[in-house]
């Protein structure tokens, strides 16, 4: 039987999808909606029943290997890309590098353990809960990246593998999305775009986030009890050494533990401090990336200085930091590289059109739970829970009047749609770009997440079909 004796890299993966799609623009009609501005969104809409087939603008070789690099930013239209993430990430991997050699994260790391020695289990579910409603009230997503680099070395360094880690943040996030209850850039503005209020059956939307966060905590702990037991359980055994190498070079064990200083201890409060204001400012103060990457650029720098690092160490410790994270932010751009080829190939709206003509006519149950795996699909395609949103709910939620369904249905339809499909889509930046800090493959994240996805699907399926007749 033949074997795959290596799945594709990441990359790889990416540059298949682009030519790919890129192929698809001359399979697939081009199309377009007419679209209308909305005072409450503030940009254009769709408007159902308006999709006309054009002119077809199939993608070249030239076009398609032009896509990554216009994936961070579109050198015809001026439109940014993935540029703001990317550059995100690479100031979070400064700041990151500088907190590193004051040596605080690793004494603090170490005194953790010490602490919770026996008890290391008990993180799993705190954090989960913590991240997770970071995404059900404000969408954390791109910024959780900004946390790997922290809970890696903790997690490893209690007997966990970097899988562990990497599930605690990205499925809390995940979750949180999955049953979003007032998240801004996706229950609000789905809410917008079908023309209801977002407080809207958010009762549906905290049943699908309480039962998926504890279904998820328990199949965290569960994997994570193995792997401390038998290292070997682990799924990435066989890279153990790689990882050890690479995020446990140099970290201090528990007997040859130092005292944390006076500025070690300093760096530490602003290293806390940093987190709280960026959450603080993406919440309430409507931060984005730029600010984000600022806020991380003078921190960074303040750490150096309270840690008392020369000014050659502050500087290449942040070069160097950044330079570990170069990799993720290329992923990044490279991703939104496939939505670029389909805009360009005016093939986005053919596929919204096609999702158009399968609700049509459907009875509320079957109705329903076909809008979840439309948009399960269409967030393969177009990653953004903001940016799907803006374009599937003009659509799908005036065909639910048809079906004597709920508009907020729909909404919730949606958002646990897109939050299932995000948990193992390539074409999500924040996925591969976690996956990359943490030296994962993303075959074997595939394997680990499957089973829980499984039950998601089954879980959202139940909700919504309960949800008709509510």
């Amino acid at each position: 039987m033949f074997k795959i004796k290596k799945f594709p890299n990441t990359f790889t993966i990416l540059f298949f999808l682009i030519a790919l799609f890129a192929l698809l623009t001359y399979i697939l009609p081009a199309g377009k909606y007419v679209r209308e501005m909305n005072s409450q969104l503030g940009r254009e809409v769709p408007i159902p029943g308006s999709y006309e087939i054009i002119e077809s603008t199939p993608q070249g070789v030239f076009e398609t290997l032009m896509a990554p690099i216009s994936g961070f930013y579109d050198p015809v239209s001026g439109v940014i890309g993935a540029i703001d993430v990317s550059l995100f990430v690479l100031m979070v991997g400064g700041f990151l590098g500088i907190v590193t050699k004051t040596g605080a994260i690793d004494t603090g790391i170490a005194r953790i353990m010490v602490l919770l020695k026996g008890r290391e289990i008990y993180m799993i579910p705190i954090l989960m809960v913590l991240f997770a409603l970071g995404g059900t009230s404000y969408g954390m997503a791109e910024e959780s990246l900004a946390f790997y680099g922290l809970m890696i070395p903790i997690f490893m360094t209690a007997r966990f593998d970097p899988l562990v880690a990497v599930s605690v943040i990205f499925i809390g996030t995940g979750v949180g999305t999955l049953g979003s209850t007032i998240n801004p850039f996706g229950t609000v503005i789905a809410s917008n775009a079908a023309s209801v209020d977002f407080i809207s059956g958010i009762e549906l939307r905290f049943i699908i986030l309480a039962v998926a966060l504890v279904v998820a905590t328990a199949y965290v702990m569960h994997y994570a009890r193995k792997v401390q037991r038998d290292p070997n359980a682990s799924l990435v055994a066989h890279l153990r050494k790689d990882h050890e190498a690479h995020f446990l070079a140099g970290k201090p064990s528990g007997d040859d533990l130092a005292p944390l200083t006076l500025a070690q201890k300093g760096v530490l409060v602003l290293f806390i401090l940093t987190f709280v204001i960026m959450i603080y400012g993406v919440s309430v103060l409507g931060w984005w990336m730029a600010e984000m990457a600022t806020l991380f650029i003078f921190m960074g720098i303040l750490c150096g200085l309270v840690g008392r690092l020369k000014e050659d160490d502050l500087i290449n410790s942040f070069v160097a930091g950044a330079a570990d994270l170069i990799g993720v932010a290329l992923i990044v751009g490279v991703a939104r590289g496939i939505v670029v080829v389909m805009e360009a190939g005016n093939i986005t709206d053919t596929i919204l059109s096609y999702a158009e003509s399968l609700v049509a006519g459907k009875s509320n149950v079957l109705f329903i739970n076909t809008v979840y795996w439309i948009e399960m699909l269409l967030s393969f395609i177009v990653p953004s829970t903001s940016g799907l949103a803006v374009m599937s709910m003009p659509i799908l939620a005036p065909l639910s009047d048809f079906a004597n369904t709920g508009r907020e249905l729909v909404v919730t339809a949606f958002m646990s749609g897109i939050g299932t499909i995000l948990f193992v889509t390539p074409t999500y930046g924040v996925l591969m770009g976690g996956l990359a800090i943490a030296k994962i493959p993303y075959i074997t994240w595939l394997k680990f997440i499957a089973p829980l996805v499984a039950f998601f699907i089954v879980l959202n399926s139940i909700v919504l079909s309960v949800g008709v007749s509510l």
